[in-house]
């Protein structure tokens, strides 16, 4: 059964690691020139001072790069689902090969289990050797950021990407057994893992052990790397030294809790001082926010929770698959 599998899946295979020794080896060139940067940086500025801004420059000149790259890893345990989990059981359906198999000495059973663990295992070893490399590679970036439970970073590094693509797959497996043709199987697999992809972090990930309440002052440099600054006091992309998961914020504050958005000081920082000289007009009103924030400290927890989170949802997929072909399934 295991050589049959390789057998059918040998050309997507051959080019899938085709794919991923390039790309490993681009991160490892990647990672060399970005940790050789760093390096250089922290040797020429060692002793002078000052140089958050030579490696903020360090920063700025690679993030783009890694951004792409782990977005990219965000989509390949989904495009695993699609073109390995979706057609692996349908394609057979589809063909009447199942047939075959079912009446020599193979067993339902251990026909599916033979097929889901091989592609199983590949696209965990695939999505796994990626992650492993963008970690690497992009270590000094994320160290300089300080941004690692930023949603898109979270999903591309250490254990969560193993745990979306032992999903994906099964997930494509179970679409196929039940829709029993390929395309369609491959359309709800990719739709149902987009959603959750973007379900998950927003809806879930918050919860997982319960936000800590905390007051941040908002002092000029704080206010100057804002996304947003609402015209009545709304923020967004606030980032609290430290690292931690900024689940929530109010708007702006004053020093007795009350908002300040609709406060004339606040609407002339806003609406009568230059981009350069809001920051410190509206720090100097004495502001702050309440935020609801997951500490830096949670974040392997968090890691080892969804990814647990993600491989016991393979689980069930497998185990209804597995109810499904022995049955039902003709």
């Amino acid at each position: 059964m295991i050589w049959l599998t390789w057998r059918q899946l040998r050309v997507q295979t051959l080019a899938a690691l085709a794919a991923l020794v390039l790309l490993a080896v681009y991160l490892l060139v990647l990672g060399a020139r970005i940790r050789g940067a760093y390096d250089d940086t922290l040797a020429r500025c060692a002793g002078g001072g000052g140089c958050a801004g030579q490696l903020a420059a360090v920063a700025d000149e690679y993030g783009g790069q890694v951004d792409l790259l782990g977005y990219l890893l965000l989509a390949v345990p989904g495009l695993i689902g699609v073109f390995w989990g979706a057609p692996l059981v349908a394609r057979e359906l589809e063909a009447g090969t199942h047939r075959l198999v079912w009446n020599q000495s193979v067993t339902r059973g251990r026909w599916l289990a033979v097929k889901a663990g091989f592609v199983g295992l590949l696209g965990v070893a695939v999505t796994g050797v990626y992650s492993l490399a963008l970690t690497w590679a992009s270590g000094p970036v994320n160290t300089l950021l300080n941004n690692r439970f930023e949603p898109a970073l979270f999903g591309a590094r250490n254990l969560a990407p193993l745990g979306y693509a032992a999903f994906a797959v099964a997930l494509g497996m179970t679409f196929g057994l039940f829709i029993r043709h390929t395309v369609p199987a491959m359309g709800a697999t990719l739709l149902v893992f987009a959603v959750l992809q973007v379900a998950v972090p927003s809806l879930v990930r918050p919860h997982y052990q319960t936000p800590v309440r905390t007051t941040v002052p908002l002092t000029a440099p704080l206010i100057s790397g804002l996304t947003k600054i609402g015209t009545y006091g709304e923020i967004g992309g606030l980032r609290v030294p430290g690292g931690p998961w900024v689940v929530e914020t109010t708007e702006i504050l004053d020093s007795a809790g009350e908002p300040v958005g609709h406060t004339d000081w606040y609407q002339d920082c806003t609406n009568n001082k230059s981009l350069t000289e809001m920051p410190a007009c509206l720090a100097g009103g004495n502001v702050h926010v309440d935020v609801s924030e997951q500490p830096a400290d949670r974040y392997w927890t968090f890691q080892w929770l969804e990814t647990l989170l993600f491989t016991a949802l393979a689980a069930g997929l497998c185990a209804l698959s597995s109810w499904r072909i022995r049955a039902r399934l003709t």
